[in-house]
This record gives C-alpha cells, structure tokens and sequence, in this order.
C-alpha cells in the first residue's frame, strides 16, 4: 500500500511579469502569444530570465523568449506543440 504523498513542496514559485519583458512582448505584439501558453511555461521564462546574473545574459534570453514566442513551435529550444 502507497501512502499519500505531500506534493505541496514540490511546486514552483510563482514570478511576476518584469518590466523589460512586458516591455517586449507589448512592443512586439505577442501579448497574446504569450498569454496562449500554459503557466507553467509562462512562469519558467520569467524565472529563467530573473536568473540572468548580467544584463548581456538577461538580453540574450530575453531574445530567446520573445522569438520562440514569434515561431509558435518552440520551448527553451525544444520543439513544442500547443494542444
């Protein structure tokens, strides 16, 4: 018999949206591309761009997200499908 597993641990911080990447998303037009992704992916671009120690670091990923979003297809550079 399994005993019930305490799964509350496990889950992730919740980030809020910064500024450079609201900036970004705003001025190239994929609020709403954005917003069609889950959560979970919404709140670990955050979290992998607030990890950025410097601020060539943090453009890069920002970059990253704000194309992966432009393409549709793409998540941390893995392919990805919307269902």
């Amino acid at each position: 018999m399994m005993s019930e597993q305490d799964w509350s641990r496990l889950s992730r911080p919740r980030y809020a949206m910064p500024e450079d990447l609201a900036k970004a998303l705003k001025s190239h037009q994929l609020s709403q591309a954005y917003q069609a992704r889950p959560p979970y992916q919404q709140n670990d671009y955050i979290g992998w761009l607030n990890r950025a120690k410097r601020p060539e670091t943090r453009q890069k990923r920002l970059d990253q997200i704000v194309d992966e979003l432009r393409r549709g297809d793409v998540y941390m550079n893995m392919k990805w499908q919307a269902k």
